[in-house]
């Protein structure tokens, strides 16, 4: 297993580093305005010589290799727009703690929701809470997120009596944002938890217990939920990067100082080195949610063998 795992590791370093030179050299096809404060009013000698200080000048691997230096001393540059000749990293310091409490909280509620109605459509297949399920799934699955994001935010504010806009203050004004960016998970959890368990359900253990004369609730809890639960676990540490992304609009949405809305402000603003610092983040949050997911995988279920090669026993 820790042969295993140390492959999966680097596997997943490897993936980083080639999705951080990605972007990092797509960034740098970008205007050069974006690295400059009032590029307007620089003459061309000014420009040339600004280029050269931030090392824009250097051959790419050369910028690749300072860039990454730099970043193992925690410096991803300052903002030129955003926050003018401000560390990037003290303004994400500030915007990150935001973001992850909204998609803990919406995690939750996912879990808290979605493992119960996966459940209740597998244990009363065909019938109302089935029907009901698939109902929800086939709606958020189908429709755009922006338009009930919208429909959220306009006729919830006014049923609730909710503030329009976020107000880190007051509780109230939590609940439409969380919900929101909770609707995805809650029915990607529902649909494959309802797809596990009625695969489970098939299986001769199963016929077993029912033969055995154990109760249809007991089967269905002890045996099928426990058996059906395990694919899942590799994608809730994953799922948190769709919260994230959801958030991208959620957050601009309803005014909330996170990253999401950040990401949006500093692209308008074309703020290179935030954009950069963001995306390679949210790279980040991915690879190591696809990284847990599979480490969970291997510690819940003890049917993956790590000794032997595929098609061996």
């Amino acid at each position: 297993m820790a042969k295993y795992l140390l492959k999966r590791i680097g596997r997943s370093l490897f993936t980083l580093v080639l999705i951080i030179c990605i972007v990092f050299i797509l960034m740098r096809q970008m205007p050069i305005e974006g690295y400059f404060q009032n590029f307007d009013k620089l003459t061309d000698a000014q420009i040339q010589a600004e280029l050269k200080n931030q090392g824009l000048l250097d051959p790419m691997p050369l910028q690749i290799l300072h860039f990454f230096r730099d970043m193992l001393h925690g410096d991803f540059g300052v903002s030129h727009s955003y926050r003018t000749n401000v560390p990037v990293t003290d303004i994400l310091r500030d915007k990150l703690p935001v973001s992850i409490r909204l998609g803990c909280m919406s995690i939750l509620v996912s879990l808290f929701l979605g493992i119960p109605l996966g459940t209740l459509m597998a244990r009363y297949k065909g019938k109302f809470f089935d029907k009901f399920g698939t109902l929800f799934i086939v709606f958020i699955q189908a429709v755009p997120a922006a338009v009930y994001y919208l429909f959220i935010q306009m006729y919830g504010t006014t049923l609730l009596g909710i503030p329009l806009l976020f107000d880190p203050n007051s509780w109230k004004s939590w609940i439409l944002p969380v919900l929101s960016m909770s609707l995805g998970n809650i029915a990607y959890y529902g649909m494959w938890l309802r797809r596990y368990m009625v695969d489970e359900s098939n299986k001769d253990y199963v016929c077993l217990a029912k033969a055995k004369g154990v109760s249809g609730n007991a089967v269905m809890f002890r045996h099928i939920f426990r058996n059906a639960f395990v694919p899942m676990v590799q994608y809730l540490p994953s799922s948190f990067l769709n919260t994230v992304i959801g958030s991208i609009y959620v957050e601009s949405l309803y005014s909330i100082p996170g990253m999401g809305g950040l990401l949006v402000t500093v692209i308008k603003d074309n703020d290179n080195n935030m954009v950069q610092a963001i995306v390679l983040l949210y790279a980040t949050v991915g690879v190591i949610g696809l990284l847990l997911g599979d480490i969970l995988m291997t510690i819940l279920d003890p049917r993956i063998s790590f000794g032997n090669k595929e098609g061996r026993r």
